[in-house]
């Protein structure tokens, strides 16, 4: 899938988000480098932020899948759709 650079783009959530979701934030900066996009958008609504980390977040604690898998999916995905990290 390519992606149409005129694509209109959801912001970013900005400073003004609560503490557990800027901490679950900074933790992926940590992490990956950077706040996946995702994220970074997901975070203007806490509600729905939450709900999506506790799906992965029960995901990662299930071992299922090691860690690194999970990552490397993450990265292939992405680079399938066009979305950088």
């Amino acid at each position: 899938m390519i992606m149409d650079s005129d694509m209109p783009r959801i912001p970013a959530a900005d400073d003004d988000i609560p503490d557990d979701v800027r901490a679950v934030c900074e933790r992926l900066k940590e992490r990956y480098g950077s706040l996946p996009l995702n994220h970074a958008v997901l975070a203007r609504r806490p509600s729905v932020f939450r709900a999506f980390r506790g799906m992965w977040e029960g995901l990662e604690a299930s071992g299922l899948l090691p860690a690194r898998l999970v990552d490397l999916v993450n990265v292939r995905v992405a680079s399938l759709i066009g979305c950088g990290l």
